[in-house]
């Protein structure tokens, strides 16, 4: 059971910040700030993945554990594709329809 005072005591600080404390603590949130906004602004248009060539497929897929990407260029991509012909199911015509996108015959 509380005792009289222990509110009190448990929620009053050790002690005040000095103004110079303060100042750092704002100015390291600050730097923060701004490099976080830096990053955003930099990588907000970047495309570091452009699309597979012709003749070449990349399919994200469901894996086991998350996504999969399945990628095959050439006689590989024909391969993977009459592979996936073979199946019915989300995974399969997923892979399917990024054939026929990209124009692999199968």
């Amino acid at each position: 059971m509380p005792l009289e005072g222990h509110y009190e005591r448990q929620t009053t600080p050790l002690y005040k910040l000095s103004s110079r404390e303060l100042k750092a603590a704002f100015g390291v949130l600050a730097v923060t700030l701004i490099a976080l906004i830096a990053v955003v602004l930099v990588t907000v248009g970047a495309d570091s993945r452009p699309g597979p060539a012709q003749g070449c497929i990349r399919s994200q897929v469901a894996g086991i554990v998350g996504s999969e990407t399945i990628s095959a260029c050439g006689q590989e991509a024909v391969r993977v594709c009459s592979r996936a012909a073979e199946f019915s199911g989300a995974r399969a015509e997923t892979i399917v329809a990024d054939c026929k996108k990209q124009g692999v015959g199968f």
